[in-house]
């Protein structure tokens, strides 16, 4: 009998794992894409996060500021329930800087497919949202206990702005720290073609571990 073929595995990434490898150095980048393709090959992952992400999302799209956000601790798992209580605060300080619940609306957004040099990532803000004077913004959630370097600040929003005719027209992506209740926005001084060498550049690094994890 002969035995099954196995497919090679393509090098992928998300904006997440992405992000997370350019802020690591040395071999915490190896250990972390050799993480990322072991957990591709056996298909595993799961997002302790979604009901959160879908209570936000809630408080938005029915301007109620917040109350579905603190509804969400007490219907989550009680594994997650002490992850929640230390998002919410942040997460609801967060929706009251963005003004009267009713003058911001939730916005459709769409993924997209970034490619750096060969290697393909995935573009995946969390929702839109849309003010009344018609500005609107790509959210990407950062979930994280430590704040976000500035690295993969820069990769997420650069990498975001660079598909944002897919993925929100005329939108400006933003990072929201939830534990934090801050928005991040792109430097005014930031230089979007070296930031784009830099992210080649990683790219193809991370495309090197991942073909030497095979």
């Amino acid at each position: 009998m002969t035995a099954p073929i196995s497919t090679p595995l393509t090098p992928y990434a998300t904006l997440l794992g992405f992000t997370r490898y350019v802020d690591r150095t040395g071999p915490t980048k190896a250990n972390f894409v050799g993480g990322l393709r072991r957990q591709r090959a056996s298909r595993s992952g799961f997002n302790p996060h979604g009901q959160f992400v879908k209570a936000l999302k809630a408080d938005i799209a029915f301007h109620t500021g917040g109350t579905h956000l603190a509804q969400v601790v007490d219907v989550v798992k009680p594994r997650w329930r002490p992850l929640y209580q230390t998002l919410v605060p942040g997460a609801t300080a967060w929706l009251h800087s963005l003004g009267e619940p009713t003058g911001v609306d939730l916005a459709q957004t769409r993924d997209a497919l970034a490619m750096l040099g060969d290697l393909p990532i995935k573009i995946n803000p969390h929702f839109g949202i849309r003010y009344a004077d018609g500005r609107a913004e790509a959210v990407r959630l950062h979930f994280d206990e430590a704040p976000p370097s500035e690295e993969a600040m820069l990769a997420a929003l650069h990498l975001t702005a660079r598909h944002m005719d897919a993925v929100l027209p005329h939108a400006e992506p933003v990072l929201v720290d939830v534990r934090r209740g801050i928005t991040h926005r792109m430097p005014d001084g930031a230089k979007p073609d070296e930031i784009e060498r830099w992210l080649a550049g990683e790219a193809a690094a991370f495309r090197a571990i991942w073909s030497a994890a095979a």
